[in-house]
């Protein structure tokens, strides 16, 4: 989730509806051969998307995801694209280090563990469940239902006291980044790399303690966020395997959020995934930033007639992280009527542009490195993959290239799974060692 630093670059991209994916007049088009083949192994392998913000609001008896809401997920999209899993995200803005901001912190990211389990335990448990290893997960999609996984974005709400580590494990979450933007009291983040003002040069001694305890307990360690310093910090402390949750390759597209080719052997040597992400800024960002221009002037049109202004980045920024999720609803409302006449001038980011991430990821790190993510309802999203319904197209556009269905098996879910067991195994040891 970009939220705050960086919302101004990602309003987003909208989607095309459900009667035009297939038939849509850019890269989106697939011929009836790539269509049929890939809804045949769409059908077989388990999807899974890594990263799904998620805003308190929609977790309510009134107003849940059994509906089919303004979000980009939502069990309506999940059943209309057959995505199997959603990692839903406990995210928390970075915020003063101190007692009152850890305070603040911790309470917010509790509201989201609680917000999942009423989800999966109260709202809809004939639908969707929480799983937290691979093998549950496997379960809960082989009785026919949704599955929701737990991914922490950013350290902060640990405070100073690395026994969150456990409480969190024990809420459900399997992976948590130690930063966002802004340096946490864990570790840099890379929006330092803006000003290069730096807070630990890297991880911090408490940041070293809570990585032992992600080992410890099987939490699996998110690198998105974090600096490359930090990263590097991360994986030469680290007794397991890593994940970045959601990042893209910074050769094709030099934003600091992305990868580069020195990291992705990082990972490829500490036998992570790259959780390959479709943002659209981070994937062509000269691309994104002329549609979206040419978006914004219809969206403002049509917005004073609706009473919806679009606020310049000076005021978005004072939002707080829900005003901001409510912000980008709306935008994305009007954008859908607006983007018909846009999409004739101006062609957006689209899920071809995001698959030259991921071919560009597996040449450099071996298919056994590679995942998908999404950043939906956090700013993620590109054309003909908008929101969890157009699911598809993506397993199509992986087809048309020749990808095969154990292949895109392993794109899907079985490289992050496979690190997550792994993840697990090194916990077990650590636990029997200690016992011992």
């Amino acid at each position: 989730m970009k939220k705050l630093t960086i919302i101004f670059c990602a309003l987003l991209i909208v989607s095309c509806s459900k009667e035009e994916v297939q038939s849509n007049d850019n890269s989106m088009k697939y011929s009836d051969e790539v269509l049929k083949k890939a809804k045949e192994i769409h059908d077989r392998v388990l999807k899974l998307d890594t990263h799904v913000d998620i805003n308190v609001k929609n977790f309510t008896e009134d107003k849940n995801y059994n509906q089919e809401l303004e979000t980009q997920v939502n069990l309506p999209f999940m059943d209309a694209g057959d995505l199997d899993v959603a990692w839903l995200i406990v995210y928390t803005g970075q915020g003063e280090l101190n007692d009152e901001g850890y305070k603040k912190a911790y309470e917010n990211a509790i509201s989201k563990f609680d917000a999942i389990h009423k989800l999966t335990k109260e709202f809809a448990p004939d639908r969707i469940s929480l799983a937290t290893s691979s093998a549950e997960a496997k379960k809960i999609h082989d009785e026919g239902k949704r599955v929701a996984m737990i991914g922490i974005e950013n350290g902060y709400p640990v405070g100073t006291d690395v026994s969150r580590v456990k409480e969190f494990y024990d809420l459900g979450a399997r992976y948590m980044s130690l930063s966002h933007n802004g340096h946490s009291q864990l570790c840099d983040s890379n929006t330092g790399e803006k000003d290069s003002i730096w807070l630990h040069n890297g991880v911090s001694e408490l940041g070293k303690q809570v990585i032992d305890e992600m080992n410890k307990w099987g939490i699996m360690i998110d690198v998105s966020h974090p600096s490359k310093k930090s990263m590097k910090d991360m994986i030469e402390l680290t007794k397991a395997p890593i994940i970045a949750s959601h990042s893209s390759a910074r050769a094709l597209c030099g934003h600091s959020r992305n990868l580069d080719d020195e990291q992705l052997q990082w990972m490829k040597e500490n036998g992570g995934v790259v959780q390959t992400v479709a943002f659209s800024s981070y994937l062509k960002t000269d691309k994104h930033n002329a549609y979206r221009k040419a978006l914004d002037e219809e969206v403002k049109k049509l917005g004073k007639e609706e009473g919806f202004e679009i606020k310049p980045w000076s005021e978005v920024r004072k939002l707080k992280d829900e005003e901001v999720m409510d912000y980008i609803a709306k935008y994305r409302a009007l954008s859908k009527k607006a983007q018909a006449s846009v999409i004739e001038k101006v062609k957006p980011v689209d899920v071809g542009d995001f698959v030259d991430h991921i071919d560009y990821l597996v040449e450099k790190m071996g298919l056994d490195h590679v995942g998908i993510s999404s950043d939906f309802d956090g700013g993620g999203g590109v054309y003909g993959w908008n929101d969890a319904s157009e699911t598809l197209n993506v397993t199509a556009e992986l087809v048309k290239r020749g990808y095969t269905e154990d292949q895109i098996a392993q794109l899907w879910s079985g490289n992050l799974l496979r690190v997550l067991d792994e993840v697990e195994v090194v916990a077990k040891k650590i636990q029997s060692e200690e016992v011992e």
